[in-house]
């Protein structure tokens, strides 16, 4: 069955899985993790990179960025204006790595230090904001079907709802609002956060999520790139199972075989 390509603010991407550089016990699993996955967007927290954080020292030298599309990501930023600042510095880290033309963000505000959960007033302003400046956004959200189609109208790319708290591996707790989202949505559906296991990312494929982006399930396991490889296989697979359409639910039992043309004593 064909399928047509993801597209974001205009650009083609073949693979509907993205991943992240984070949590990796080493540099080595990251990148083969990253190649066994077959995605081609990856996420990059422009703050660690600043700082040198462990883990990201050389992640400039340790991804072939010809064949993969940076999406830098605002982590650990509390305010708008803290994004809105970082969102800046990463188009320009982008661009010093070759990629010209990438305005992609994945716009994160999180002053909840707990449960990491986004501020909704803080992602729209700086949004609002960064989208005037030329941003392709992509915000990261509570699946909030109001506010998903808020951050819509202001000219986001994506919208990038959570499916339980980010890293918590607790899968698809928000199953009725992403729902509620991908059928109201004109923008790609990006389902971010709380996917824990292949199963989980097949099913979030199969409610009709444009992409997934997943990054502690792969990075946690126990084997990385064997991870990141059924993840890729899930998210296809639960793509090609929402166009071919599930069989209606009954409440009743129907028999595979029909009764006509039975043998009778």
């Amino acid at each position: 069955m064909l399928d047509s390509p993801l597209i974001i603010a205009g650009k083609t991407f073949q693979s509907r899985l993205m991943t992240g550089t984070g949590k990796y016990r080493s540099v080595e699993e990251m990148q083969q993790s990253i190649i066994a996955s077959g995605c081609q967007i990856v996420t990059v927290a422009v703050r660690r990179v600043q700082t040198k954080a462990p883990g990201h020292e050389n992640l400039a030298e340790a991804l072939d960025w010809t064949k993969i599309w940076m999406l830098p990501n605002t982590a650990g930023c509390q305010t708008a204006e803290e994004a809105i600042r970082v969102a800046r510095l990463g188009r320009e880290m982008a661009k010093l790595l070759g990629q010209e033309d990438n305005n992609f963000v994945k716009l994160e505000v999180i002053p909840d230090a707990k449960y990491l959960l986004p501020d909704p007033i803080g992602t729209l302003e700086a949004a609002e904001q960064l989208v005037k400046e030329g941003f392709a956004v992509l915000p990261y959200i509570n699946a909030d079907p109001m506010l998903a189609k808020r951050l819509e109208e202001v000219g986001c790319a994506t919208v990038m709802p959570l499916a339980s708290p980010i890293g918590s591996g607790q899968g698809l707790k928000t199953t009725a609002n992403i729902q509620i989202i991908i059928e109201n949505a004109g923008v790609p559906v990006v389902v971010d956060a709380g996917i824990g296991s292949p199963s989980e990312a097949a099913q979030a494929m199969e409610m009709g999520a444009d992409a997934l982006l997943i990054n502690s399930a792969i990075a946690l396991s126990q084997n990385p790139a064997a991870m990141a490889q059924a993840m890729n296989m899930a998210t296809y697979a639960g793509r090609l199972a929402y166009l071919a359409g599930r069989m209606p639910i009954k409440n009743y039992a129907s028999a595979s075989s029909p009764l006509e043309g039975t043998i009778t004593s």
